[in-house]
């Protein structure tokens, strides 16, 4: 019996695991488009006691000979999560077991726990796979230093794990397993990307940063939170695949989604939503 991790779901020939790294302190001051009481109150409603928590998700993905692995979490980077590592040995996977790390975007809870306390890869046989749009934009030094200090410093630990794993591909140029793809899910970093298991006619779509609080934001897709690269584009994704996954009746994931790991999407009227988690 599997202890502190989330639950798991057959998606035709794979299994996928969720697996938690922790709880992150933000704030819910950092959204914008929404009044605070407002948010605090979608908060107390969905039964979530710490409103300012953000959850942080990884995904373990079993079958077809593979171990793959969506996002490392943060990794203990500044005391947060740290979590993830000892919920992989738990689900009876060895680190040096997962042959491939699959980023949905470069920020730090998504990559913070690549690299181990020397600065050396956490998982020494994986390749890692990035989509080259985000790539390219935590390596441009010139364009992150007109942004802000901690752009600057969230491209330096980027460069630092890229540099640190010998093999790293391209979402854009390689194939990364059978039945799964990477969805390109701009706004909230250049090249933020989701992955799409579709095998023996069952999906699931792990959709990364689509929200941070998601009873807020899926009820209300027009608001952004701070660390959104492109405020307006990440809403134009996020109306898209939230008409998508409730209109395909997709089971979706997401590295910010809550403790239950998976949810539908369901739209009682056109253009408007809620969650259902399963």
């Amino acid at each position: 019996m599997l202890t502190n991790v989330f639950s798991t779901r057959d998606i035709g020939n794979y299994k996928v695991t969720a697996l938690s790294d922790g709880v992150m302190k933000a704030s819910l001051s950092l959204l914008s488009g929404i009044e605070p009481e407002a948010a605090v109150n979608i908060q107390q409603q969905a039964g979530i006691k710490a409103a300012d928590d953000i959850q942080i998700n990884s995904y373990l993905i079993r079958g077809a000979g593979r171990i793959i692995l969506i996002d490392s979490g943060m990794g203990n980077l500044n005391h947060i999560g740290g979590e993830l590592r000892r919920n992989i040995l738990l689900s009876g996977i060895m680190p040096d077991e997962v042959d491939t790390v699959l980023l949905t975007h470069a920020h730090p809870d998504h990559i913070g726990g690549l690299l181990d306390d020397n600065g050396r890869p956490a998982y020494r046989n994986a390749a890692l796979y990035i989509s080259k749009a985000e790539a390219n934009f935590w390596l441009d030094n010139e364009k992150l230093t007109s942004l802000s200090e901690r752009a600057l410093m969230n491209g330096s630990l980027f460069r630092r794990t890229f540099e640190a794993y010998s093999t790293v591909r391209f979402t854009e140029e390689t194939a990364i397993a059978e039945d799964i793809t990477a969805v390109s899910l701009p706004g909230h970093t250049p090249g933020h990307s989701g992955y799409l298991i579709d095998s023996r006619d069952e999906k699931l779509l792990i959709w990364g940063d689509i929200t941070h609080y998601p009873h807020i934001q899926i009820a209300h897709p027009e608001v952004s939170i701070a660390f959104d690269y492109d405020p307006d584009q990440a809403e134009q994704t996020r109306r898209a695949i939230l008409e998508r996954a409730s209109r395909e009746n997709l089971l979706i994931a997401g590295m910010h989604l809550g403790v239950s790991g998976f949810a539908y999407i369901r739209s009682p009227s056109e253009g408007h939503y809620f969650l259902e988690y399963v």
